[in-house]
């Protein structure tokens, strides 16, 4: 599209090759003998072979950037140069039992001046393989699907609010806290929804789907290009104490300022 600057348009082009192998792989999931370790083997292969993908293609288009990869760990750039944040399928879960509901999520992260450490996201991008449908922001470029605009949602009262949430499972998360976080949420809202890949709920929160988002324990690959879209889409995303970070994933909370401030106060005073 022209709308897409040179960065985009390398980025979206990386996520399209990348979900279309995982398009191939997904129709193969219903024909998996149901077994201990065939879905779970075929399921990390499918993500390790998108990761394979986009990490080629992305350093073959910028080989002086770094990376932070879900299966590979870091990989050290130019340290005056931008770095690639990458998830190569959120929502493995849900990819692994037939539900269309998962994506790739890319974003870009710039050194600080000084190169003590990691600056502003700059560039984002959340491709959603099977509705074939691309997310996108930069800084002060807007959020954006495909060439529509995007904007959080204009709702001002709980009550009328749809939330989004992930729930912790196996180990993973803190399953008391969340449960006091709903506990007080809950009754205050319209409903609550938990639909299993943190970078889709934060482009559903950008595109207005959802009020509002927490969610705790997750990774910078999960949050990283959701947190651009919110805010380039007029939202607010802080952690639980109010704190905005350039990436948000131990903690995160997210929705438009009326909703997130009352967000806030109910959350916060439910972790007192």
């Amino acid at each position: 599209m022209s709308m897409f600057s040179g960065l985009i348009r390398v980025m979206e082009r990386a996520a399209r090759k990348a979900g279309g192998r995982l398009r191939r792989d997904f129709g193969e999931v219903e024909h998996l003998q149901v077994s201990r370790n065939g879905p779970a083997d075929f399921v990390a292969k499918a993500q390790m072979r998108s990761e394979r993908i986009l990490y080629d293609e992305l350093l073959n288009a910028r080989p002086d950037w770094g990376f932070v990869l879900e299966e590979a760990g870091i990989i050290e750039g130019s340290p005056d140069m931008p770095r690639w944040i990458i998830s190569p399928l959120d929502g493995a879960n849900n990819f692994a039992h037939g539900i269309p509901h998962f994506a790739i999520s890319i974003a870009v992260q710039e050194p600080k001046l000084d190169r003590t450490g990691w600056h502003e996201v700059s560039g984002a991008v959340i491709y959603h393989p099977v509705n074939d449908q691309t997310y996108w922001a930069e800084k002060s470029r807007g959020a954006w699907l495909q060439d529509a605009r995007l904007r959080v949602s204009a709702r001002r009262h709980m009550s009328d609010a749809l939330i989004a949430t992930g729930i912790p499972y196996a180990g993973h998360g803190d399953f008391a806290e969340w449960s006091r976080i709903f506990g007080a949420i809950g009754p205050e809202v319209a409903g609550i929804r938990r639909l299993g890949a943190a970078s889709l709920d934060l482009a559903y929160v950008a595109q207005g789907r959802f009020d509002g988002y927490w969610e705790s324990g997750l990774n910078d690959w999960d949050t990283a290009a959701g947190c651009l879209l919110v805010r380039e889409a007029g939202g607010f995303v802080s952690d639980y104490r109010g704190r905005s970070n350039p990436v948000h994933s131990k903690q995160i909370l997210a929705a438009n300022d009326a909703l997130h401030s009352r967000m806030h106060k109910i959350l916060a005073g439910s972790l007192r």
